[in-house]
């Protein structure tokens, strides 16, 4: 993989970490955790049909942790808990044009998961790095919708 020389990634500035991801078999189970013992207040919860999960997102930072529950136990979310079990499963950065972004890291040697962004939560765009290209980290990048 090439490397550049500057700082400043895929923004032109520092990326910001949006969110780090957890898979969890039941956001029922889960939610309270984080919400009424450890403080963190529950933004919203969310089908995403396109990666066949339920999202619950906590937080009111800047940064937040989406709780990722497979819907009918399907999906990539699914098959990573049968896999691994719970825990973390990704990290995500937003990015302001997720298509530039991913220009620049195909012409950088990365393999991503899929060709093109898809729709994410929170009406975003997002596409994900594979973990083969990433030290064995799973990489999202999010463009936020704008309007």
């Amino acid at each position: 993989m090439k490397r550049q020389g500057k700082a400043g990634g895929l923004r032109g500035g520092a990326l910001r970490l949006d969110h780090v991801g957890i898979a969890v078999r039941s956001l029922a189970e889960r939610v309270p955790l984080y919400r009424d013992l450890l403080g963190v207040p529950l933004v919203r919860e969310e089908d995403v049909p396109t990666e066949r999960v339920r999202v619950a997102f906590l937080g009111d930072g800047e940064t937040h942790v989406e709780l990722l529950e497979p819907i009918g136990g399907e999906g990539p979310i699914g098959q990573f808990l049968d896999k691994r079990g719970e825990g973390v499963h990704h990290l995500c950065f937003e990015v302001d044009d997720i298509d530039a972004a991913l220009e620049r890291l195909r012409a950088e040697g990365m393999t991503l998961v899929g060709e093109a962004p898809r729709p994410g939560a929170g009406g975003c765009r997002v596409a994900f790095l594979h973990p083969k290209s990433t030290g064995g980290v799973l990489i999202e990048l999010s463009e936020k919708n704008r309007s």
